[in-house]
């Protein structure tokens, strides 16, 4: 009987030991786990405590006109932080400085900065109060509350373009993203997006260590933050404030410099345009969709394409001249309209111009000439010398840009489903139809009948000179250079003839957009102007000067401005000089 009775007590030890040793064998493969395979992790949890990693953004890489003048630039700002926990019930202390805060500063309703930092209330984090500030606002804060360990202030940098919208397109600005729960700024556009990786710099890193309190005890620097690379365009300042400031308030369109030996631009304007200033700050849904009425984002030098009118004439001039179509003797008697297909094809000077020779035709802009051209002409070959001087042809520019269109059989084909009719020829020989161009463009084609090569418009002074022949004899663009000289001497750009000292070569245009019956109803319907030209002033480098401007009516408001940039232009030439001797 005992033997049976002491069994079931050995077979109950027995199993309390098994249970004891499986509790023990868990317990140190727990105690391993979190020891060796969890150590890293806690070690990092407990270090957060007390050690706080921080990013250093760096500064932005200047932009810098050919002159070395700032374009773009980083300013220093100063931004004040609470730093800390407040208890859920405020002390007495915390609602005294925050009352002192909202006098210092703009209105900052202590009651509600005062529950946004109770729930940002986790330990050491740091909650903004105030961004930009004065110094007037520092040092009133410096002298109500020096070394306070809840108030801190830290200086950072902000980008800035001192000169506002000042060839804001070329530009660009920075848009915020967010990334990790953190807020940061890259390039949206332009330079600053084009050329990201180069201004941005290198990051740097920080190490702090900070009691329970949040207040900062030491700092190791992990890494040194290293500024972005200066960028040198070869925008010149000067310049691009005289076509700033003499483009028209009320007027959209662009203006473009450009160096036609080098391809180097020197100023470009295009508007409507913007301040980019205002996206270094979060920006209002209201005020982004204010700044979209009129598309300032759109850079119309290099991004929008608009029919050339009479500038094509030089290329129908050139292609007719190469062709052995007409001679640069050859006269025409301008009546005031052409007939072709029994349909008559109107000259802009409605009683006519009379008889006119090659270069008096190009110089008076009639079109008579041109529509016998265009009647002899097939539109393919039209389109050959189109493409000669670069249009519908990308100008390798840095920007992106449009092509543009030069109609030919096969693209109309493929665009409208249906045969090229002759009459459309005439028309496109005096630059309308379905041709359509960027003044970027223009730029081009124009330089490369005083240099004879097409060159690669430059933004970049590091950019190399990238040219290519045009492919057209010496004499024909000699004549094209004398006709332009005509234009200014006896044709529709006499205003600017006067100007003394400027040797100034032109093409004007009023560039139809829709059937004149609707010119009336609405602004979009009336013409573009141009206004397209080469220019030297005594010895100085020449510049190629491209104004366009949408909806004007006519190329007299163009011819105008052109006046303006021109007078103003020789005079800052003369001050520099004088200023040199």
């Amino acid at each position: 009987m005992r033997r049976t009775t002491a069994a079931p007590i050995q077979i109950k030890i027995a199993r309390l030991l098994y249970i004891l040793i499986l509790i023990t064998v868990i317990i140190a493969i727990r105690l391993a786990y979190l020891q060796i395979h969890l150590s890293h992790e806690y070690l990092t949890q407990s270090r957060k405590n007390f050690l706080r990693h921080k990013t250093i953004t760096p500064p932005r890489g200047n932009i810098v006109d050919i002159n070395k003048q700032l374009l773009v630039t980083n300013r220093p700002v100063i931004n004040l932080y609470w730093q800390g926990t407040i208890k859920k019930i405020a002390t007495e202390e915390i609602h005294a400085i925050l009352d002192t805060l909202n006098k210092i500063l703009d209105p900052i309703a202590p009651d509600i900065l005062l529950q946004e930092i109770q729930k940002a209330n986790k330990l050491a984090q740091r909650h903004p109060i105030a961004h930009d500030l004065s110094f007037e606002q520092l040092s009133k804060i410096k002298e109500q509350f020096p070394n306070h360990e809840n108030l801190v202030i830290e200086t950072g940098f902000e980008r800035f373009y001192p000169h506002h919208a000042y060839a804001s397109h070329i530009l660009g600005y920075l848009g915020r993203i967010d990334i990790d729960s953190s807020a940061k700024t890259i390039g949206k556009m332009g330079l600053e997006e084009l050329l990201e990786e180069s201004l941005k710099g290198h990051p740097g890193a920080i190490m702090t260590t900070i009691n329970s309190l949040g207040t900062q005890l030491s700092h190791v620097e992990l890494q040194r933050a290293l500024s972005g690379n200066d960028i040198h365009t070869t925008i010149d300042l000067s310049l691009q404030e005289i076509a700033e400031t003499i483009f028209p308030a009320d007027c959209e369109g662009s203006i473009i410099l450009m160096n036609p030996i080098t391809g180097a631009l020197q100023a470009v304007v295009s508007r409507p345009n913007f301040d980019p200033n205002i996206f270094v700050r979060p920006m209002t849904s209201a005020l982004w969709q204010e700044l979209q009425t009129n598309q300032p984002f759109l850079n119309r030098a290099f991004k929008a394409c608009y029919p050339p009118g009479s500038i094509f004439k030089l290329i129908t001039a050139s292609a007719a001249l190469e062709l052995g179509l007409i001679t640069q003797s050859d006269t025409i008697n301008c009546r005031g309209y052409y007939t072709f297909a029994q349909r008559q094809y109107w000259c802009h000077q409605k009683h006519g111009h009379g008889v006119l020779d090659v270069a008096q035709a190009v110089a008076q802009s009639c079109n008579i000439l041109f529509f016998e051209i265009g009647k002899r002409i097939d539109i393919n070959i039209l389109a050959q010398y189109a493409h000669k001087f670069g249009l519908g042809e990308k100008t390798n520019i840095l920007f992106s840009e449009k092509t543009g269109v030069v109609p030919s059989r096969a693209w109309k084909k493929a665009e409208k489903g249906e045969p090229w009719w002759p009459g459309e020829t005439l028309s496109v020989s005096i630059g309308q139809s379905f041709l359509l161009v960027t003044p970027i463009q223009i730029a081009r084609m124009i330089s490369a009948i005083f240099t004879g090569y097409l060159v690669n418009p430059r933004i970049l002074v590091s950019e190399p000179i990238i040219t290519q022949p045009i492919n057209i004899s010496p004499s024909t663009l000699s004549f094209l250079r004398e006709t332009m000289r005509a234009v200014v001497t006896e044709g529709t750009g006499r205003r600017v003839s006067h100007i003394k000292n400027i040797e100034i070569y032109a093409k004007t245009s009023t560039a139809q957009v829709s059937d004149l019956s609707k010119r009336e109803q609405s602004k979009e319907h009336r013409e573009h102007g141009w206004f397209v030209s080469y220019i030297q002033y005594k010895n100085n480098p020449p510049l190629t000067m491209i104004i366009l401007l949408e909806h004007v009516s006519s190329s007299k408001v163009a011819t105008n401005v052109a006046k303006q940039f021109l007078l103003q232009y020789k005079k800052l030439i003369d001050e520099q000089k004088h200023d040199i001797l």
